[in-house]
């Protein structure tokens, strides 16, 4: 265009542009509503879709107005051109991030309600958010006019230095990956490595998994050496469990009497201690003849690995408590000693270093 700027112009520029931060205003108000209401719903993915369009529609709606505001201006092809690209960009990004949140956000939710625990294997949120970003930062290079075809090419030739140049971080990222896919491990389960690490895995991301002790500290493994290691898996293929609490009783113990006692505990523990099993069923196994005592094997369910302890600790105390009321001896181990007569009692002497040092000193001599 080639007239001047005039009044009528400025005054519907500055509507269009009105508009926009209007309609602005009052979508960011509609989408708080909804954002109350999504909440109420047990399905997570509404509230991440709701708070995705609290972030885009807003500034979807001041573009458009800007956009508006400079079609009614007198600007010359160049400016207008220039000005539409911008908003465009503008545009691309906002959809971008959302999409980005909306698609991030519902592999959050779905990772966690698979594995059933509040913690999330990031791997997955940070592979699909990154994706996106990428995704849409092409489409933006490709609004601007500029080709994405040789970048795409260049990134076919690098990406093959750059994956010998990390080696070991892309094999933790795809064993990372074959773990969660395999579903050996999930966030929430309690593991033990053969190297000795145990605890509970707080999460799995593109390089290492991270799991809690029972101390509260975090100890972090290479997903690598963790898909090559041996590992137990104490929450599958269900959470409950059995642990085995050895017992012994002396020898002259009436064993019926011993085995309906220790029965009679054992359904007490499990209707009483938080963390048992209360349908679990007692179990007593004698089993070894020991040097001064008979041997058995309780077997206890538990609802969860770490509530074991507090079971065996509450068990024993009871057991102990009872087998003495009850008049049942755990006899501590004993050994007798007999000498024979005119047999000689060497008891050795403790030398101090000096003395040592002489004997060794004329051993060598004598040799």
């Amino acid at each position: 265009m080639n007239r001047a700027l005039t009044l009528d112009d400025g005054v519907l520029a500055g509507i269009a542009l009105a508009a926009g931060f209007l309609v602005a205003f009052l979508s960011r108000g509609l989408l708080r509503w909804l954002a109350k209401h999504a909440k109420r719903t047990k399905w997570n993915g509404d509230d991440v879709v709701v708070d995705a369009l609290r972030t885009m529609v807003p500034w979807a709606a001041i573009a458009g107005g800007a956009a508006a505001a400079a079609a009614v201006l007198p600007l010359t092809r160049a400016v207008h051109h220039t000005v539409n690209q911008c908003l465009t960009v503008l545009l691309i990004f906002a959809v971008t991030v959302s999409a980005a949140r909306v698609v991030a956000g519902l592999v959050q939710s779905v990772t966690s309600s698979r594995s059933g625990v509040a913690g999330s294997a990031t791997i997955f949120v940070n592979i699909t958010r990154v994706l996106v970003l990428a995704i849409g930062f092409l489409v933006a290079l490709q609004s601007l006019g500029i080709s994405i075809a040789p970048m795409l090419t260049a990134l076919g030739v690098g990406g093959l230095a750059v994956a010998l140049a990390l080696q070991d971080t892309l094999a933790n990222l795809f064993a990372g990956i074959h773990i969660l896919a395999s579903k050996t491990v999930q966030p929430g389960d309690y593991i033990r490595l053969s190297s000795g690490e145990e605890g509970y895995v707080e999460d799995i991301n593109w390089r290492q998994t991270t799991v809690r002790a029972l101390s509260n500290n975090l100890v972090v493994i290479p997903n690598g050496q963790l898909a090559k290691t041996n590992m137990t898996n104490f929450m599958r293929p269900e959470q409950q469990l059995t642990i085995l609490v050895q017992v012994g009783v002396a020898y002259d113990s009436d064993l019926e009497h011993v085995e309906r006692v220790t029965t009679e505990v054992v359904a007490e523990v499990m209707t009483e201690i938080t963390g048992a099993v209360p349908e679990h069923e007692p179990a007593v196994r004698f089993h070894t003849f020991g040097d001064s005592r008979i041997g058995f094997t309780v077997i206890l369910g538990v609802g969860e690995f770490s509530d074991q302890y507090r079971i065996k600790h509450e068990f024993i105390k009871r057991l102990h408590r009872r087998f003495r009321d009850e008049g049942i001896r755990i006899p501590a181990p004993a050994r007798n000693v007999s000498l024979q007569p005119g047999a000689a009692v060497v008891i050795p002497q403790q030398r101090t270093p000096d003395e040592a040092g002489d004997v060794f000193a004329a051993a060598r001599l004598d040799n």
